[in-house]
């Protein structure tokens, strides 16, 4: 028969214990014994061995021993488990903080860069008015019986927006080559912008034919008004060879 100890089934709870005990009172003859919190241990493992507790008895110890390791398993597990549970939650807070610091971050970014594009075209615009504000009045002029081509450009650069004036010079360069009296024999445009028919210019002054003052003050108007500006005209006319 076999001669398994007790003590093997590594009983450690309350309820194993006074089991064992009371079985191991029962194999001794020595209840007192069998049953002392101080003497229990060493009498199981010297003194009683499971061949020798009757066969009833045996299956309590046995199941007394596999419930007290179940029970150990068991915490074991659930301690493991918060242990996972806590971590995890820890790797979330971490991922959660560092997702909302780089949106705040993304979005700091985003309204700087907004701002100083906000900024530059706020000074842009003061700028154009300010230039538009300084140009001159086509009225402002004297008539002369004619002019020469650095007069027609000076009157262009005191009615041009500084920043628009590059734009407007490369028109009328390639309309007239700043002949105010240009004109075109075959579709009757006239003038430094080459208007058709020529008459248009007639809102901007009489003299329309022959003061360059009043065709710069039509052609920037119409520049104006159908692209936004003379830069605006001059990038519709370098697409289509017209505007």
């Amino acid at each position: 028969m076999s001669r398994i100890s007790v003590r093997g089934f590594a009983v450690a709870s309350a309820t194993a214990v006074t089991t064992v005990g009371a079985v191991v009172g029962v194999a001794t003859g020595n209840a007192a014994q069998a049953t002392s919190d101080d003497n229990f241990e060493a009498t199981a493992a010297d003194s009683t061995l499971l061949a020798d507790i009757p066969v009833g008895a045996q299956a309590q110890v046995q199941v007394a021993s596999l419930a007290e390791q179940a029970d150990v398993q068991a915490a074991a597990a659930d301690a493991t488990a918060r242990k996972d549970a806590e971590e995890a939650a820890r790797l979330k807070a971490a991922q959660d903080a560092e997702a909302k610091k780089k949106a705040a971050d993304e979005k700091a970014e985003r309204e700087k860069k907004e701002r100083e594009e906000r900024e530059a075209r706020e000074k842009a615009e003061a700028a154009e008015r300010a230039s538009r504000d300084a140009v001159r009045d086509a009225s402002s002029f004297a008539a002369q019986g004619s002019y020469s081509v650095s007069e027609v450009k000076a009157i262009a650069r005191q009615m041009v927006p500084a920043s628009q004036f590059q734009c407007f010079s490369n028109i009328v360069n390639h309309e007239s080559t700043w002949n105010y009296r240009a004109q075109n024999p075959s579709s009757g445009a006239y003038g430094l912008v080459q208007a058709l028919p020529g008459s248009k210019m007639s809102s901007a002054g009489a003299d329309w034919q022959t003061n360059p003052a009043t065709q710069i003050k039509w052609g920037l108007n119409y520049m104006n008004d159908r692209y936004g500006s003379p830069c605006g005209a001059w990038s519709f006319w370098q697409a289509n060879r017209w505007y």
